[in-house]
């Protein structure tokens, strides 16, 4: 009872090193225990804050594991069917051109069914910001192997391991993204550390800032954890991420102020 008083006096407003973002819903996440998702969301929520951009923002949230982003944040959101959110990201910053519309999307919604749509979005550097979770999985519907499953990583639809002969090489989207002369800044970062969680806070606010400046496209890409996917704890998820995931998505810059900063053909 006495612990719990003192604990009560301690937290006060000038004692807080960390604060949630007034912009973040009270409904609690629904992500896996462990999960990156949770530690994204709320980092943009704060970039958003920060910026001072919250009744100007528009962000689109497709189906996977972003599917329900709408119950967390308390600034406009829209829906997007599986794949179409640089579609409709597309649409709304055209019809609202001073707006910052970003979208939020798994890898088996951007580098999958959404192939198309990314890779044209990008094409024609439309002024948005593309926030896109890589995790190796479908993470929400089953665990199934997704473009950018690892060689020999097991997932519900190649138990044995991911067979390059039958089902393709892993795909590396971000760096082809990188290419095309619409994308004004492209950058992979993950948050599985505090240092790690601020670079990517940096990067998202730049990628914003870009918009603002109406530069064209910025691709923010955060390798992440799938815990429930991989079978994993999550300590054991992200030393695995680290070990193997890093390898064949290596963190850093590949292009910043419409130039390339990464030898993006080197091999991995």
């Amino acid at each position: 009872m006495i612990a719990a008083m003192e604990i009560k006096n301690i937290i006060k407003p000038e004692n807080l090193v960390y604060q949630k973002s007034r912009l973040m819903a009270e409904k609690p996440f629904n992500f896996c225990p462990g999960c990156g998702h949770g530690v994204v969301v709320r980092t943009i929520a704060e970039v958003i804050e920060e910026m001072g951009i919250e009744h100007d923002v528009i962000g689109i949230s497709p189906v996977g594991c972003s599917v329900f982003l709408y119950d967390f944040y308390k600034f406009d959101l829209v829906q997007a069917a599986h794949g179409r959110a640089c579609a409709v990201a597309t649409g709304i910053k055209r019809v609202l051109p001073d707006k910052y519309v970003f979208t939020y999307q798994g890898d088996g919604d951007l580098a999958a069914i959404g192939t198309g749509e990314t890779i044209h979005a990008c094409n024609r550097g439309e002024n948005i910001v593309i926030v896109f979770i890589n995790n190796g999985i479908y993470g929400m519907t089953g665990g199934q192997m997704a473009p950018t499953t690892l060689e020999g990583m097991k997932t519900t639809t190649c138990p044995r391991g991911r067979d390059v002969e039958t089902m393709g090489y892993p795909l590396d989207i971000t760096p082809l993204l990188a290419q095309l002369e619409g994308v004004y800044y492209v950058t992979r970062h993950s948050v599985h550390t505090p240092a790690c969680v601020r670079k990517l806070k940096r990067a998202l606010r730049k990628a914003f800032e870009n918009q603002r400046e109406k530069r064209g496209t910025s691709v923010v890409e955060v390798v992440s954890n799938c815990n429930s996917g991989w079978g994993l704890a999550p300590q054991a998820a992200n030393e695995w991420m680290v070990e193997n995931m890093f390898k064949k998505y290596p963190l850093g810059d590949m292009k910043v102020d419409g130039k390339l900063v990464m030898d993006i053909n080197a091999p991995k």
